[in-house]
């Protein structure tokens, strides 16, 4: 049963086993490491300069390169030793150089969220047949995530470590939950109730709360409850017609651009100031769809930005209005298709793969519990069990769900459908592909001792060259997070290694030529992502420091654009066609995210044992057939692997039983004993055609 709209804030109660507080981070096991970590390093200006000039020459003609090495020469001899010497001065009172800078890029951002922002993962199916109902499979999702935030909330998570040695930062898991972005007609704002109890769902566009934990962390409702919960607010939200959902589904406003969403909230306060309190406080949302997608690129485009469908009257009564987009979304479909879709001004992909790596582990021991009831060693309890107390206990959680009603006057039901209206013009300017490559994986890339991300990051750069013939500008983030507040840093792909590398591999040379080209390339990007991990790398410096010249100028708008920021090929850098990220591990199906520019590629991909998942998103902008080219690349290139031996030493037995096993489809014994059948095999080929001589 759904009860009337309550307000959760009314009950500020605690776990009845004691009186608690917050651990401090030195009280913490999650913190531990936080006072140890390093600043991030504010490299020295002559060498960011000379890696910004390394990573645009690709990009230019050698007459703008020439052009760029004059700018950036004065840049070093007049702006530059200024401005490096205020971000010195800067860093003193700062944990990290760069973290509000990196804010404000993401809260000043005046476009829609959906595609220009947020990114998304599809979760594997869980491991529990039964539990791949959609209301199943989100009790399941609810559950495991409450177990993370008990154990972040009493400070019992293990920390991030890189490589199993290296300490990463947690800062960011302290704005995964109970935290949402605020619009401003000016930069947004951010929200945190870092004691959040509750969380909201959403079903046909209408919104439901209930508790579900104590303020320590302590779970206060069972999986069987969650679950009578989430059928209550199912039958509940059936009962509204396709016009009354369409006309309340406020979250689509969170659609709009920033200023419009602005305005349109603070007429919305004016109303419903508790029911917005309600959602922005909440833990996260659970989005319950409506729909069943039948295939990948469909699992990728609900989790994106939700579904198109519009009724002969003209509702929209897709999903894509069944979303708050200001917070951290976990999302199931009817068919049990699961995954989020999350802010990302305050945290990153690598701290929310986190959180739903954990979450499904914690599906696959539940799983393993079911074959042998029982606890064991390697089972550690991550979390306490749930902790009831009757009904009239002071301060208990409210379990019981309720629904947020609104008070809608004219604007706002005309804001709700014009946004809606925005909305659909976006994601039918957009197309968001998958290919799911089965032929090799990180284990064969290895086996040929290369770095597997760098392997793929080639693979793009080379896609794009064949089919379009020119050098792209592309992206990836790389962590920075073993240092104190760290974020990423930009990697460029896109070297003079990298451009030699795709301009001999579509040439006449020789297979060992193509592969000693891609060895060098795949070994100068990996050099370079090592320069980010380790702050070294020039673009958050370089952005850093023309941060701080445009607040100068925002004081005397007379200042001149230093050299380098004036020159073109820091435009270039910064409009990547190809913008990448690698994020995933054996929990995901897929990871996405819109194009950054107009005119670019957002390509999500995961690399594991034996595949790559690569879900590529464009404004229409020939997203299948760049797949395709990927994929051609790849068996291209698998091939040329697989056949190195025998190229470099063509008279050895291993070579001819290669190429015995390419002929025949890896099939190099036949049904005759275990013997080879390299005899027999030449002979038929040699039978084949006329002989001249």
């Amino acid at each position: 049963m759904v009860a009337n709209d309550a307000s959760p804030r009314a009950s500020n109660g605690v776990s009845p086993a004691a009186a608690w507080r917050p651990p401090t981070d030195a009280e913490s096991t999650t913190y531990r490491h936080q006072a140890s970590l390093p600043k991030l390093p504010i490299p020295d200006l002559e060498g960011t300069c000379q890696r910004f000039l390394a990573s645009v020459e690709a990009l230019q003609t050698p007459e703008e390169q020439q052009q760029t090495e004059r700018s950036v020469k004065e840049f070093l001899a007049n702006d530059g030793p200024r401005l490096h010497q205020q971000l010195l001065d800067y860093d003193k009172n700062k944990l990290s150089y760069i973290e509000d800078f990196w804010y404000e890029a993401y809260l000043n951002h005046r476009s829609s969220v959906v595609l220009n922002v947020n990114p998304f993962f599809v979760l594997e199916d869980d491991p529990t047949p039964s539990r791949n109902n959609q209301l199943s499979r989100a009790a399941s999702l609810v559950l495991g995530a409450l177990k993370f935030v008990n154990a972040l909330r009493r400070g019992t998570l293990e920390p991030d470590m890189w490589r199993g040695n290296m300490a990463l930062c947690m800062h960011q898991y302290k704005r995964l939950f109970g935290c949402a972005r605020v619009p401003s007609a000016g930069a947004d704002d951010v929200m945190v109730d870092e004691l959040s109890k509750h969380i909201v769902v959403v079903c046909r566009n209408q919104f439901y709360w209930f508790d579900v934990i104590w303020e320590d962390g302590v779970t206060a409702i069972t999986e069987r409850e969650l679950l009578a919960n989430l059928k209550a607010i199912h039958e509940d939200a059936l009962k509204a017609d396709d016009v009354e959902a369409a006309s309340n589904a406020v979250g689509v406003l969170t659609t709009e651009r920033r200023a419009k969403w602005a305005n349109l909230r603070t007429k919305l306060q004016a109303q419903n100031k508790d029911t917005l309190a309600v959602i922005d406080r909440a833990l996260f949302l659970v989005c319950l769809d409506t729909t069943s997608p039948p295939d990948a690129a469909a699992f990728a485009a609900t989790a994106l930005h939700g579904t198109y469908s519009i009724t002969k009257d003209g509702v929209q009564t897709g999903t894509c209005m069944n979303r708050w987009y200001d917070k951290l979304q976990l999302i199931v479909c009817e068919n049990g298709v699961a995954g989020c879709n999350f802010e990302h001004a305050f945290v990153d992909g690598h701290t929310v793969l986190r959180f739903v790596s954990d979450v499904f582990t914690d599906t696959i021991i539940r799983f393993a519990q079911t074959i042998r009831a029982g606890n064991y060693a390697f089972l550690e309890a991550s979390y306490r069990a749930p902790q009831l107390s009757p009904s009239d206990a002071p301060g208990r959680p409210r379990v019981q769900p309720h629904k947020l009603e609104w008070e809608l006057d004219r604007e706002l039901q005309e804001g709700i459908k014009f946004a809606e209206a925005q909305l659909t013009d976006l994601m039918l300017q957009n197309e968001v592909k998958v290919l799911e490559f089965t032929a090799f994986g990180k284990l064969f890339i290895t086996q040929h001792n290369m770095s597997p991300d760098a392997f793929v990051q080639m693979a793009f750069v080379a896609a794009y060259y064949f089919q379009y013939g020119s050098a792209p500008c592309i992206y990836e983030p790389v962590l920075t997070k073993r240092f104190l507040h760290g974020r990423t840093e930009a990697a460029r792909a896109m070297t003079t290694d990298a451009l030699e590398f795709v301009e001999t591999f579509f040439s006449e040379k020789t297979p060992l030529e193509k592969i000693g080209s891609l060895r060098k390339a795949i070994s100068t990007h990996v050099a370079n992502v090592r320069d980010c991990a380790a702050g070294k790398g020039p673009e958050r410096h370089l952005y850093a420091l023309e941060c701080l010249w445009q607040h100068e100028k925002a004081a005397d708008s007379s200042k001149p654009t230093p050299a380098l920021f004036a020159d073109d090929a820091w435009r270039k850098l910064n409009h990547s066609v190809l913008s990448t990220s690698n994020c995933g591990n054996p929990s995901l199906r897929l990871f996405g995210f819109g194009p950054v520019v107009p005119d670019g590629f957002g390509i999500g991909y995961i690399i594991k044992d034996e595949g790559i998942q690569f879900c590529a998103s464009s404004r229409h902008r020939q997203t299948e057939r760049y797949l395709k080219n990927l994929e051609s690349y790849l068996l291209r290139v698998q091939d040329l692997l697989m056949h190195e031996e025998e190229i470099r030493f063509p008279h050895s037995t291993a070579a001819k039983n290669k190429t015995l096993q390419a002929t025949f489809k890896g099939y190099g014994f036949f049904d005759d004993g275990g013997q080879p059948t390299e005899a027999k095999a030449l002979a038929s080929i040699g039978a084949v055609g006329k002989p001249l001589m």
